[in-house]
């Protein structure tokens, strides 16, 4: 029988053993098996890339604008900012913008004026000064009308950023036609593989203070929140509203808690410059006087 190429067959024909040409044959599955691995591959390369990504983002929290010398404080920090030395993807504010003062119209004008001085994109989270049981309604007109969506998505770098605002968990309240947990789910499926970097104002975690811990969220909020968290490529979740600085785990996830803006029980004013390398975050503090 003569030898036969590649994908080939060859037959030996009946009479006088004379073979039939070559008959090359191609399975049907190929082209649909070959798409799927070109697929595939251009996937984990895209991944791989996020994960290998350089770049800093800023993250400010708290600044209760309309309090004490807050709005001086916060435009020299906008200040600082812009003049950091490192290319800056993003500003991301973590919440508490104001002061249960969102609703007086006067509070979210002159936060937005001076925030926008900041020469890359800003990101919102609502805190729970933001949004105060006693006046939801109004503040949250205001803060929809001022700074936008309640959850937002935004990409830098091959990183997806997701701001979310946790206050109907953290504070057991409802606000129509939002649910955190089911935009956080769908927002975590859309991501796929690629990694994600949570921002929310109040940490899941118990609250040490006066020597004694006070209770975080309510135990079921909690638990179905760090499930979301804990079953895809969430690279680290940041937060706000401590007006502390502090560390903790969601599993193998970094929680990090920022000192404020606001000079609230005696803080001194920070902010703080993230550093994303190699699916790995690291922080800078910035002090202000």
């Amino acid at each position: 029988m003569p030898s036969s190429g590649p994908g080939s067959f060859a037959w030996t024909g009946l009479e006088g053993g004379n073979p039939l040409p070559p008959l090359r044959t191609k399975h049907p599955l190929r082209p649909i098996l070959h798409s799927i691995a070109l697929s595939l591959l251009l996937l984990l390369s895209c991944a791989g890339a996020a994960d290998n990504a350089h770049f800093y983002f800023v993250q400010i929290t708290d600044t209760h604008f309309g309090t004490k010398d807050h709005n001086s404080l916060t435009e020299r920090i906008v200040d600082r900012i812009n003049d950091l030395p490192m290319r800056i993807a993003c500003v991301v504010h973590t919440g508490d913008i104001g002061s249960d003062n969102l609703a007086n119209g006067e509070t979210a004008s002159v936060a937005t004026s001076i925030l926008a001085r900041v020469k890359v994109p800003v990101l919102y989270v609502a805190g729970n000064h933001d949004l105060p049981k006693k006046k939801l309604k109004e503040s949250l007109e205001a803060y929809r009308r001022h700074f936008g969506d309640l959850a937002g998505k935004k990409e830098f770098n091959g990183v997806v950023f997701l701001t979310v605002c946790t206050e109907p968990l953290s504070q057991s309240m409802t606000i129509k036609d939002y649910d955190p947990l089911a935009w956080l789910e769908s927002a975590l499926k859309e991501a796929g593989k690629k990694p994600v970097i949570v921002f929310q104002h109040a940490p899941p975690t118990g609250d040490f203070y006066k020597n004694e811990m006070h209770e975080g969220w309510p135990d079921e909020a909690r638990q179905q929140w760090e499930t979301l968290l804990k079953t895809h490529n969430v690279k680290a979740v940041i937060c706000g509203h401590f007006h502390r600085d502090e560390l903790h785990w969601i599993d193998g996830i970094p929680l990090y808690v920022a000192p404020p803006v606001a000079r609230y029980y005696e803080r001194q004013p920070s902010f703080r410059v993230y550093e994303y390398d190699n699916g790995r975050i690291g922080y800078y503090t910035v002090y202000m006087e």
